[in-house]
């Protein structure tokens, strides 16, 4: 390497010498063999190998792009132990997953949830529906901040990107078909296997490839009775047809029986949370009558409109005989893989996504391009608490692009214009409003009894007056736009400009038994404008400093992706949001060590309440970031991601929301038979204005360590070290429940030889036993322990 390295200097300064470019040529030179150093020591996948459309829509490198962004590769998943979204926040500042009810369906960004898409595409919205899959991935990128004009209408938060594995690998086909085999084996019963094969295909003057990924799994779980079991098949095909045309097209079908979901712990209290001290007792004023198991709302009271499971909270403390223990009440220590759960949780769906690319390059950097877009989900769930759902949802994009460069004098310019329609279609339905939920009624230290769990209309039985669907949400919503973005150079100044006009429409119609929501059929359409600007200076040292500034838009949708008729009848479906941001990008040492700082203040808005109409409520956030990747040598690498950030809810929040019963001044063992309720959140003591968002740490902390060690006759070995540090949580009422801060260390190592490696993972090396807080309505009545010391152990055949 240094001979030839030597050899092409030589060779580009004697010819630029003779045409009078040195200078010019020894810059080129000198980033090749930068190049060659970073390939050489980049054995985590840690750098990019090819630039990104996901920040504005035209190819850039991450490092050099006036936004705060993160990419995970598909090296550094596996060699970071990376499984699920929540994971990637080892590795991406700025993120955090409150406890969707134990099921990682969306990170969150910046204090609040972020969006999930495929190849540059939104999918259905799923904040907690199912585990989004990421073992097919090529890459995964992180957004911190509103999606590039090109991808529609988002909010500020940021969003994540899935880029699926293909036979183009850095802009070239595969040379010879190859593949791996993978098999794993871990703690508590875990059983997951993965193939994938991509070849080049070349059909007449057609040149290209395939390739295919597939994945299942047949688990139990660190919690006693989830049983994850998933699968996953992806194809993608990727093909030059000649005369500067191109083509792409596949998709991603996917399964899950196992995604049940689970609140964690109940009865909440603070030597719960310190010393695992569970208050125990049940109710038996309330008798399963027909003993069919379970607890019809007319053992329960005049459905669907009283119920003997809930109070109002108006001020004063109140009590019956439903909500008072009346049998085994005392105090245990829960076992930590103990959670809330019954034989009849389920949930089970199934996702379709497919895309389809035609491309034609014109010359002179110009291009035209077509895509197409559908992605399907279709779940069916029951909680036993008393939630039950089934939503059929799609969304269907067609979207066409035209990227050409302009030159005028030392400026030059790469421009993307277009035009994009996306449609939405889809039912939502959801029994929640008539008051059975009582999340502390169970005593998961006995477990689940026939007047702890809940009628679904999943099964009602013939003339029973069983539970029926109380929302029945039929929604379609449209979006047209045109959106430009250009990336303009004029020196060491760079200036991003895009915007984009949109024409929204939407309809909605609840026809639910005990909907709450505005009658009938709800439709409107509004023409919205949206912006960004950003701007960097390059340093000759590396550095480059950077402002930014974006206006959004997004739809205020529910769990579906669907719109509630009450929001579209006041107005408040379509948001606003902004994002002010500075920072600084560097890249140094000859680019082995790359990152950056970013201070952010952003306004936005999230879904609020459960029962009663749901309300669009405001958030205001600002927050540091920091990123660094260092190459140490071509043995050793570090990342740290860390931030420091708050969120606050803007007052009033006059959201429906369930408290703690001590937060209604009833002692345990006399309220959690049933629950307590406020219509308004903003009634509670301290709760009038604005508040913080407790629910999210204010700073998350990580940092990690990978060794690789140098060839040997028998191959090769490597082992991954980290520890992540998150900040302390509270519920949102007043005087909540406090959950400690906690650090996680996760270990890995690996050992290659040949075709063969062998990677062993530990998470939580140290069982460290820490809380995650629940999200949404629940928030202040449920908290998922956190999963402690699992070790899994994966054998790889390449080929």
């Amino acid at each position: 390497m240094p001979f030839r390295s030597a050899f092409l200097s030589a060779s580009v300064l004697a010819l630029s010498s003779m045409t009078g470019f040195a200078a010019y040529a020894e810059d080129q030179v000198a980033d090749q063999v930068d190049a060659v150093i970073i390939v050489a020591r980049d054995k985590a996948g840690l750098l990019e190998r090819q630039p990104s459309q996901t920040v504005f829509g035209l190819a850039k490198p991450l490092v050099e792009t006036p936004r705060s962004a993160s990419l995970v590769s598909d090296v550094t998943l596996e060699r970071y132990g990376v499984q699920t979204l929540d994971g990637v926040t080892k590795v991406s500042p700025g993120t955090h997953t409150a406890s969707f009810y134990g099921v990682p369906g969306a990170l969150n960004i910046r204090g609040t949830l972020a969006e999930n898409y495929f190849r540059g595409f939104k999918r259905v919205e799923n904040r907690g529906t199912y585990s989004t899959p990421i073992g097919g991935a090529s890459r995964i990128e992180i957004l911190r901040g509103p999606p590039t004009p090109v991808y529609g209408a988002g909010k500020v938060g940021g969003l994540v990107n899935f880029i699926p594995k293909s036979a183009r690998d850095e802009g070239r086909f595969l040379a010879e078909p190859e593949g791996e085999i993978t098999a794993t084996v871990g703690g508590y019963n875990k059983k997951l296997v993965t193939a994938q094969f991509g070849a080049p295909v070349n059909l007449g003057a057609a040149e290209g490839g395939v390739y295919v990924y597939g994945e299942a799994e047949d688990s139990h779980s660190y919690y006693k009775g989830v049983y994850p079991r998933h699968q996953t098949l992806e194809v993608s095909s990727d093909f030059d047809l000649g005369d500067g045309w191109s083509t792409a097209f596949g998709g991603m079908a996917f399964h899950s029986d196992g995604d049940v979901q689970t609140p964690g712990w109940n009865r909440l209290t603070q030597d719960l949370i310190d010393n695992r001290t569970y208050i125990t007792g049940r109710d038996t004023s309330l008798v399963d009558a027909d003993h069919n198991g379970k607890l019809t709302p007319n053992e329960v009271g005049f459905y669907p409109y009283a119920s003997a499971l809930y109070i109002p909270y108006y001020g004063s403390p109140g009590t019956d005989a439903a909500h008072t223990l009346d049998t085994g009440v005392g105090t245990t220590k829960l076992d930590r893989r103990t959670v809330y759960i019954s034989p009849a949780d389920f949930s089970k769906t199934n996702t379709r996504t497919l895309y389809f690319d035609l491309a034609k390059d014109l010359g002179g950097d110009r291009a035209i391009k077509l895509q197409l877009f559908h992605d399907r989900l279709e779940n069916r769930r029951f909680v036993s608490y008393g939630y039950p759902a089934t939503t059929d949802a799609k969304v269907s994009e067609i979207r066409l692009t035209y990227a050409f460069p302009t030159d005028v004098g030392p400026v030059r310019a790469r421009t993307l214009v277009g035009g994009a329609h996306r449609w939405f279609e889809g039912r939502r339905r959801e029994s929640f409003n008539s008051g059975l939920i009582a999340l502390d009624r169970r005593d998961i230290s006995f477990g689940a009894t026939p007047t702890d769990t809940i009628d679904s209309p999943f099964d009602t039985e013939p003339g029973n007056i069983g539970l029926q669907w109380e929302n029945d949400n039929r929604s379609t919503w449209k979006q047209t736009g045109a959106f430009v973005t250009s990336d303009i150079e004029a020196g060491r100044f760079n200036l991003v400009l895009g915007g984009r006009w949109d024409h929204y429409s939407v309809e909605s119609e609840d026809t639910g038994v005990l909907s709450y929501v505005i009658a009938g059929r709800q439709a409107d359409d509004r023409n919205k404008a949206t912006w960004n600007a950003s701007l960097t200076y390059r340093l000759p040292i590396g550095l480059m400093p950077y402002v930014s500034y974006a206006k959004a838009a997004a739809l205020e949708m529910s769990q579906a992706g669907d719109v509630a008729p009450n929001l579209v009848a006041d107005g408040s479906w379509l948001s606003s949001s902004d994002l002010t941001e500075a920072g600084v990008k560097f890249q140094l040492l000859r680019g082995t060590l790359i990152g950056s700082l970013a201070a952010y203040r952003q306004n936005r808005t999230q879904i609020a309440g459960a029962i009663a109409p749901p309300v669009v409520q405001g958030t205001r956030a600002k927050g540091v970031e920091v990123e660094v990747r260092w190459l140490a040598s071509e043995h050793l690498s570090f990342t740290f991601a860390g931030n420091s950030q708050r969120t606050t809810v803007k007052g009033p929040d006059t959201s429906f929301q369930y408290i703690p019963a001590y937060t209604a001044g009833v002692p345990g063992a006399q309220g959690y038979g049933g629950s307590y309720v406020v219509w308004s959140f903003a009634s509670l003591p301290g709760r009038g204005g604005d508040y913080a968002y407790t629910l999210i740490p204010r700073s998350v902390v990580s940092l990690y360590g990978t060794y690789t060690s140098k060839g040997y006759d028998w191959g090769q070995a490597g082992a991954t070290v980290g520890v992540s540090h998150v900040s302390r949580t509270a519920g949102t009422v007043q005087n909540a429940v406090r959950y400690p801060s906690y650090s996680l260390v996760n270990a890995s190592v690996f050992v290659n030889h040949g075709p063969y490696t062998l990677s062993v993972n530990i998470d939580n090396l140290f069982n460290k036993f820490y809380f995650t807080p629940d999200a949404d309505t629940y928030a202040n009545l449920g908290a998922l322990p956190g999963k402690g010391r699992e070790w899994r152990a994966t054998l790889k055949r390449t080929f």
